[in-house]
């Protein structure tokens, strides 16, 4: 009887010892994966404050190195060299140090060393980390480098490089290991206290806990494991998603900073040069519009002189165009809506480009489905839009090309919408722009400012719809438009 006992205490011994060592590396494999993609997390939140940084840095003085002006460069740079920020250097585009902070001044192989040597793309990023000494103290420091081009060329102009201090990023790293720890030890205590119980109920927690981590471990924070009890375990599992659950609020968030901060950088850039193009270009641009037009009228001028003035005087068209467009852009408008036909705005917007179309022969054809209600959309913005894509269709199909139109309701999706499809057979978009096309300043042809269709995606985009390049069968390209089927509230 005794040496039964004994059995038996030493089997139930070994069950809770298994079961404490199973459930101790677990929780400890969890910790590690979640201490590795909160470091890499950390790394990659220090690397896109950086790139935003360098970018502001480039924007601010890329007029000044195309002038070669780099006195106020450096007086820029040195007003920036504090806190986590060690250094600022400057390259010419053949790679030689031409604007180099004070504080990295000594330092040769740092100065010379340089990623955009070579040919580089203006999105091309280099990243390196490295250790430096200053006053006999050696920390480490993440360098970033992006190339310099001046928009609308092709040639790069120089490069710009940063060196981000580290020990920010190891003071937190090294909080989250502590935070960690704690919290596996706590861990650790209560798996040996509740040894009794997880040794009668390990089976299905342990379970859940693996598919879990595994879920996790593939990024997928979204999941939840099931709580199927009160006791240690269930407040375990409660932990576990209440963490993973701040981890995606986390991850949500930063994406979110990280796209609203690139986008008011973007805007802020916008707005400063469309205020410099407003006082310092147009006023002396009517002057001169004006007198060529004075000149023109005289009968004393021949033909040739005639046509000369007749090419300046559309250059001066163009460069209007532009600076209408770019104020356009920048200015915060508000919608002015009211019930419109959208077959109505379609055919008011076809009809500022009729004669345009008939000069190029090009094919129109038009599918609008019958019997669609009104709706309720600023109509002037929208058949703004509508312009600024059938005049993108028509410059990119030759003579004799063709143009099809076609407007549906879409009943499929939770709120009804508009679809317009234009689509033509012209030269077509590369697929890898289809998303850069909407951009500020981006244009695959060989003028226009690039804010047309940038514009018409915040216009889209006031209304509630959406605006994207699909795929078709054939050459060319298609544009999908969407516009939300939406009635006033009755405070409107």
């Amino acid at each position: 009887m005794s040496r039964i006992k004994k059995l038996r205490v030493s089997i139930y011994g070994q069950l809770v010892f298994w079961t404490s060592v199973i459930l101790v590396l677990l929780m400890f494999g969890v910790l590690f994966i979640i201490q590795n993609r909160e470091v890499k997390s950390i790394y990659q939140d220090k690397k896109n404050r950086g790139l935003v940084m360098v970018r502001y840095i480039a924007e601010m003085n890329v007029r000044r190195l195309v002038l070669w002006d780099l006195d106020p460069i450096d007086e820029n740079i040195s007003g920036l060299i504090r806190d986590d920020l060690a250094y600022v250097i400057f390259y010419d585009r053949n790679g030689r140090p031409v604007v180099v902070s004070e504080s990295i001044a000594g330092n040769a192989d740092v100065i010379n060393q340089t990623s955009c040597a070579g040919r580089v793309s203006p999105e091309d990023v280099f990243y390196r980390n490295i250790s430096l000494v200053s006053q006999g103290k050696s920390y480490k420091v993440m360098e970033i480098e992006i190339p310099i081009f001046v928009p609308g060329s092709e040639t790069k102009w120089g490069s710009v490089k940063i060196g981000l201090k580290l020990e920010d990023v190891q003071e937190r790293i090294y909080k989250t290991r502590l935070v960690l720890l704690g919290f596996g030890l706590v861990a650790l205590l209560l798996t040996i206290l509740s040894s009794n119980l997880l040794a009668r109920r390990i089976t299905r927690p342990i379970k859940n806990l693996v598919e879990g981590t595994k879920r996790i471990s593939r990024g997928d924070f979204t999941y939840r494991i099931p709580v199927i009890s009160s006791d240690e375990i269930g407040e375990l599992t409660q932990s576990f998603n209440e963490m993973t659950e701040q981890l995606l609020i986390a991850r949500r968030q930063t994406e979110e900073a990280n796209r609203r901060l690139v986008q008011a950088e973007k805007l802020a850039s916008i707005g400063r040069l469309s205020a410099t193009i407003a006082h310092e270009i147009r006023n002396p641009l009517t002057s001169v519009k004006l007198n060529i037009q004075k000149l023109a009228e005289s009968e004393k001028l021949d033909e040739l002189e005639k046509e000369h003035l007749a090419i300046a005087q559309e250059g001066i068209d163009q460069i209007e165009k532009f600076i209408k467009e770019l104020l356009s852009f920048t200015r915060a408008s508000v919608l002015q809506p009211d019930y419109f036909s959208m077959e109505e705005i379609l055919e008011e917007s076809l009809k500022m480009l009729k004669p345009s179309l008939a000069e190029k022969k090009i094919i129109l054809e038009k599918d609008f489905e019958k019997d669609l209600p009104q709706a309720y959309v600023d109509g002037d913005k929208l058949r703004q839009v509508f312009l600024n894509v059938l005049r993108n269709a028509y410059e990119a199909v030759n003579e004799g090309g063709k143009i099809e139109i076609s407007l549906r309701m879409n009943r499929e999706k939770d709120r009804p919408c508009f679809e317009i499809r234009i689509s033509d057979n012209g030269c077509g978009i590369p697929e890898k722009d289809w998303e850069n096309i909407f951009e500020p300043f981006f244009t695959t042809k060989s003028s226009g400012a690039g804010l047309g269709l940038a514009n018409a995606r915040r216009i889209l985009e006031q209304h509630g719809g959406t605006i994207k390049v699909v795929k078709k069968d054939g050459p060319g390209s298609c544009f999908l438009l969407t516009v939300p089927c939406q009635t006033p509230s009755r405070e409107e």
